[in-house]
């Protein structure tokens, strides 16, 4: 099988899941699909790899060591380093900070997103995680938050594509720009907010589209006070969520793939990813890794170390079919997005899958239609 060239026609085989269902048969593919050849299948009763969409992660801070605000080719080595943990695209996402630090990264998405290059995954563009936060729900955010306004954000799409912007909706000023971006296809996400139930839904009302880390940074729920969580539960369609099983915890978890139709997975990656227990940055924070877990000096958690094929693994552990969970770590993703042509095995689809035994352990990365070398240092 030739994958060097995009205009070869390639087949690999195996238990594809597609939109309709799951197919025993062969996959063939440029830098899209070109076919898909079997029959019906329930991959339970067979023992062949899984084919299944390639994941797509809107919320990456970081990995390998390199931390998206450094700018410069920190971007590339993290898109790399996701990539070979089967993320086919992704969303380069920024921390609260001053503007010159935020147009630097800003600028260095940019660039990427202009231009891939083998062996990373496909930057969409940004997801502008602050400054527009309430700086009484920081989280590990620094604490630069500030209100936005439309002038400032027409300025920074001119560095990159901001396909998600997150706000804290009751920070004044900031329904109208939540309407006025939701006017011009921007994802407005709820987050880093203290928000009650009534600011959730007004902001929902107005065009926001989705919840940031849902649980975490935000006003939780209670029988009296509903909170931000309680307006995501009874409203959302969309939401991301990070199931590290420490973040969030299962029965939360449970609860929110119950509520949430479109539910989606994310990992909040930080530089920490991929590398040893040890101190490493978090936009202009310190942060420690240790036990799988990065946090503050102060115990708060900040950010993560998980990769998406991690992420789909803990879903199906916690008893997710292996299709169900593809979508919360794929299709969702891209249809909030609005991309149709990514996130499912489709004719004229990018050729963006993965491949994994049994076990759920990764085999083979494809990004249109280019295989991933796994073991790329």
């Amino acid at each position: 099988m030739n994958t060097d060239v995009n205009t070869d026609v390639n087949t690999i085989h195996g238990n594809i899941l597609t939109p309709g269902g799951w197919i025993a048969g062969t996959l063939s593919f440029t830098d899209r699909v070109a076919g898909i050849d079997g029959s019906a299948t329930d991959p339970q009763q067979n023992g062949g790899d899984y084919i299944l969409p390639g994941f797509i992660d809107l919320h990456v801070h970081g990995g390998a060591g390199k931390d998206v605000m450094e700018g410069g080719d920190a971007i590339r080595t993290i898109a790399a380093i996701h990539a070979r943990h089967g993320t086919t695209s992704l969303l380069a996402t920024t921390m609260t900070a001053p503007p010159e630090d935020i147009d630097v990264a800003l600028a260095a998405i940019g660039a990427v997103v202009r231009e891939r290059r083998k062996g990373e995954a496909r930057v969409l563009g940004a997801h502008l995680e602050g400054p527009y936060i309430n700086s009484g729900k920081l989280g590990a955010q620094p604490n630069y938050a500030r209100a936005a306004t439309l002038a400032e954000v027409k300025r920074l799409e001119t560095l990159a594509p901001l396909r998600v912007i997150t706000v804290a909706p009751e920070i004044a000023g900031h329904l109208g720009l939540v309407r006025e971006l939701a006017d011009e296809g921007v994802r407005v996400q709820i987050g880093h907010t203290l928000g009650s139930y009534e600011d959730g839904v007004a902001a929902l009302e107005h065009g926001a589209a989705g919840f940031t880390h849902l649980f975490n940074a935000m006003s939780p729920l209670h029988h009296r006070e509903p909170g931000m969580v309680g307006a995501a539960l009874a409203h959302a369609e969309y939401a991301e969520l990070i199931p590290d099983l420490l973040h969030v915890h299962p029965g939360a978890i449970r609860t929110a793939l119950r509520a949430i139709p479109r539910l989606y997975c994310v990992t909040d990656s930080t530089s920490a990813t991929g590398m040893p227990d040890g101190e490493y940055m978090l936009g202009r924070h310190t942060v420690h890794k240790c036990m799988g877990g990065v946090r503050l000096p102060d115990g708060t958690l900040a950010g993560s170390t998980l990769t998406l094929d991690q992420a789909l693994r803990n879903l199906v552990g916690m008893g997710l079919s292996v299709a169900d969970a593809s979508a919360r770590v794929s299709t969702n993703a891209a249809d909030y997005l609005g991309l149709p042509e990514r996130g499912r095995i489709a004719p004229q689809a990018w050729a963006d899958f993965v491949v994994l035994d049994r076990d759920l352990k990764l085999k083979a990365v494809y990004i249109e239609g280019e295989c991933v070398d796994l073991n790329d240092a």
